[in-house]
Formats: structure tokens, C-alpha cells, sequence
């Protein structure tokens, strides 16, 4: 739990003195969050655990912005804009969608999937291979284009 953690308690600190409130509210929250999920595991976390908690936070911020322009809240969307943006600097990279075909295929293989019925089974398989480097959304349409194929 140090490195990422270590990170985030160093860049709320940095925040604080730059006196800059959108990080220093979006790092309480997720050190908040990362509390809670400590607390739900019983134990310290890992970075990929604490990263699995961004990643939650990062798509909250997602539902939110459509939201807000869905309800033409233009300021509270810009808002959360840039809490994503800043939550997107601890995440890993970004896998590109090449890179997830090759793996949904490859994972397919493996699987043996044939048909919708084994959805299930490849996107778990999916989804531990990328472990939060791709959104889950673009890997079940990719899943299942290929398995509706």
C-alpha cells in the first residue's frame, strides 16, 4: 500500500499548500474511499487495489459529466471534468483497442466461447487480463461483436 498510496498523501499535501480545491477535494475523496475499502477487505490494500478504487471514482466522474450535460449543467460537467482528468494520472495506461482485440480473441480461444451463452465466462477472463487498463464497457461491445459473429 506505500508507493501509490504514498503518492496520493504526498499530492494532497502539495495540493493543499498550492491552495488548489478541485485536487484537494477529489484526493480526500479517494483517500476516503481507499479507507473504506481497507476497511471492507480487513486488511492493507495493494496498489492494484488502490487503483481498482480510482478506477470506480474515475467512472462515477463519467456517469456524472453525461449527467450534468444531459441536464445542462454545464459547470458542475466542467467540474468533473477535471476531477477525471486529475484521477486519470494515477491509473495505469491505457490499453489501446488493437491490443484488446488481440486479447478478447486470444481470450476467446482459450475460453473456447462459441456464443452469446459464454459471455460470462470470456469477459471475466477479459476483464483480469486488462485488470482496469480498458473500459469494461468497449471490452463487452468488442466481446460480444465476436461472439454475436
Amino acid at each position: 500500500m506505500d508507493n501509490l498510496f504514498s503518492k496520493i498523501q504526498q499530492d494532497l499535501t502539495d495540493a493543499m499548500k498550492q491552495k488548489n480545491e478541485i485536487k484537494t477535494s477529489t484526493l480526500r475523496l479517494v483517500i476516503s474511499e481507499v479507507g473504506n475499502a481497507r476497511i471492507a477487505k480487513g486488511g492493507d490494500l495493494t496498489d492494484e487495489d488502490i487503483a481498482q478504487v480510482i478506477v470506480k471514482e474515475a467512472k462515477k466522474r463519467q456517469e456524472s459529466i453525461a449527467a450534468f450535460k444531459k441536464g445542462e449543467r454545464i459547470d458542475l460537467a466542467e467540474k468533473e471534468e477535471k476531477e477525471l482528468a486529475f484521477l486519470k494520472t494515477y491509473l495505469p495506461e491505457s490499453i489501446p483497442d488493437e491490443e484488446l482485440l488481440k486479447i478478447v480473441d486470444s481470450v476467446i480461444a482459450e475460453v473456447g466461447a462459441r456464443d452469446m451463452k459464454d459471455l460470462g465466462k470470456v469477459m471475466s477472463a477479459v476483464l483480469s487480463k486488462v485488470k482496469g487498463r480498458a473500459d469494461g464497457g468497449t471490452a463487452a461491445s468488442i466481446v460480444k461483436s465476436k461472439l454475436s459473429s
